[in-house]
């Protein structure tokens, strides 16, 4: 399994789309096996779902996300936990540990970095 943490700087971005990287963590029987980083390429509406999907991602760990992204995640067999909150190390020890759970956290606006993350 992959899973992708969106982040600015060291911590969950709160605004998926607009994310300076993603860290990609291989997990296998519950320990994470490799871990890397790389850039976001861009926010073009609907790319990065079928982008990550190419890298292999399974899953995708934000602050904020749109609906049609999430949408278009789930149409790449790709789930969404949104709504966390640390850093990438907080947010897959706890992924790992089962305790990280989606608040659903919907971004409606898309003007505003920060605005995400059911915190309007």
């Amino acid at each position: 399994m992959r899973v992708a943490v969106a982040m600015e700087g060291n911590v969950v971005s709160e605004h998926f789309g607009h994310c300076e990287r993603f860290c990609l963590a291989d997990i296998d029987n519950c320990q994470i096996t490799n871990l890397q980083v790389i850039d976001n390429p861009g926010h073009v509406p609907g790319f990065l779902p079928e982008f990550l999907a190419g890298k292999g991602v399974n899953c995708v760990i934000t602050g904020g996300i749109g609906a049609k992204a999430v949408q278009l995640f789930n149409q790449n067999n790709i789930a969404v936990i949104s709504g966390a909150r640390g850093t990438d190390q907080e947010v897959l020890n706890k992924y790992l540990k089962g305790e990280l759970h989606s608040t659903g956290s919907i971004c409606t606006e898309h003007m505003h970095a920060g605005e995400c993350g059911g915190h309007k």
